[in-house]
């Protein structure tokens, strides 16, 4: 098998992860309301302890991946989410499924750093950048289809739907993976592979400097990386607060969750469009003012998805929270290789950092609701507020990178 054909593998197994991960995952939230009745404050305290969980485990799964080999931890990953996912479905009672949701947050991590690691395995920094693109586009498009589809089959099969097809779908990528690694040895090669972020690659190899364009501009390209690492976190604050009310949304305007999966996915496609033009125009590289404009479209669209009573507006504003989600995640990844401080330590960390984002915005959501109960949009605006100071500190970190002589201004 060639370099090019393993690298097909692995993006093969990036889809299948996402579409396992995202019917999981995404649909959770409608079965503990069909289940259990919960409402959006207890889905938000779901979300944020998935959150918590995975905040603590990334830097030690990162740790073990690269220490016990990143197909060794594909394989236990593969194999502990399916059973995960058969625990789930045979197991009935509310705390059984907080312990799958605690189980799952853990044992994911053993896949992703992985595979973000094999993707950019042999490359140049020129290939690694074509490889991500690749990568970022695969799993965005599979994370629309999932979403798209879910609801549908949601209704169709039954609520046991969001454990059994995931897990047939872990199982299949067990023994493909399994497969691979008989074609080519799958091994390590030293001082090549690091894990990266979450949503998703990173290299280790020689030293180099950041592209042109940073040096034309009055900001540091150091002090852009930080920036990208904090607005990440504040896009994954929105959207995983975002997935954990979608049943509350879908009540509020009369839908059944095929028909969210059909008009409240547009976000996620929004998202896999902005994944490809970003890939191929590098106009937005080192250009704060795209940054910040996308961190002020989050806010608002996020806020026009939760409030609005409308579908026509709910629709309009996903299309904008993909563009900003995307430029924001993409942002953290390019400077992050760019910049060329992405090691294998940093890999866990950034991680983390997301893992950060996905607690504190359910948590900041439920505690509002938990206060202000007679509100029933307390957990927006927190969240909205929330989202808001994260602009102040963008702001901050802007004027502390200021460069005191620079060629040439924004």
């Amino acid at each position: 098998m060639t370099h090019r054909q393993l690298k097909t593998g692995y993006f093969i197994l990036a889809a299948l992860n996402t579409l396992a991960s995202s019917y999981y995952l995404n649909y959770l939230f409608f079965f503990l309301r069909d289940q259990f009745g919960f409402g959006n404050k207890e889905n938000l305290w779901v979300s944020a302890l998935h959150g918590f969980i995975y905040t603590c485990a990334a830097w030690q799964c990162g740790k073990f991946a690269e220490r016990r080999g990143f197909v060794f931890s594909l394989k236990v990953g593969f194999l502990s989410l399916a059973g995960v996912m058969i625990g789930g479905a045979l197991l009935p009672g509310v705390m059984a499924q907080l312990a799958m949701v605690a189980a799952y947050s853990v044992t994911l991590l053993l896949t992703w750093p992985a595979l973000e690691a094999l993707v950019s395995e042999r490359e140049s920094q020129a290939g690694v950048q074509e490889m991500v693109g690749i990568y970022n586009c695969t799993w965005a498009g599979s994370a629309a289809f999932a979403y798209f589809t879910g609801g549908k089959l949601y209704d169709a099969l039954g609520k046991g739907a969001i454990f059994w097809l995931p897990a047939g779908i872990f199982i299949v990528e067990f023994f493909f993976v399994r497969w691979l690694e008989k074609q080519t040895p799958l091994t390590r090669p030293a001082d090549t592979l690091s894990p990266s972020d979450g949503e998703r690659a990173g290299v280790r190899g020689a030293s180099h400097h950041p592209e042109p364009a940073a040096f034309q501009q009055p900001v540091s390209p150091k002090a852009f990386l930080k920036m990208a690492w904090l607005a990440n976190p504040f896009a994954y604050i929105a959207i995983n607060t975002l997935l954990a009310v979608m049943p509350g949304v879908a009540q509020k305007l009369g839908l059944s969750p095929t028909k969210v999966g059909l008009f409240c996915s547009v976000w996620f496609f929004g998202r896999f469009a902005a994944f490809a033009l970003l890939w191929k125009w590098r106009g937005w590289h080192y250009r704060f003012r795209w940054m910040l404009g996308a961190f002020l479209l989050l806010i608002g669209s996020f806020a026009a998805v939760l409030l609005a009573h409308e579908l026509w507006i709910v629709v309009l504003a996903q299309v904008f929270l993909g563009l900003a989600v995307g430029l924001l995640y993409y942002s953290s990844l390019f400077y992050s290789m760019d910049v060329g401080e992405t090691k294998g330590e940093h890999g866990g960390l950034h991680e983390a950092f997301i893992g950060v984002g996905i607690f504190l915005g359910p948590a900041t959501g439920a505690t509002a609701l938990q206060f202000a109960a007679h509100n029933p949009n307390a957990g927006t605006w927190a969240v909205s507020t929330l989202l808001t100071a994260g602009v102040g500190g963008l702001l901050w970190l802007r004027a502390r990178g200021k460069r005191t002589k620079h060629c040439a201004t924004e």
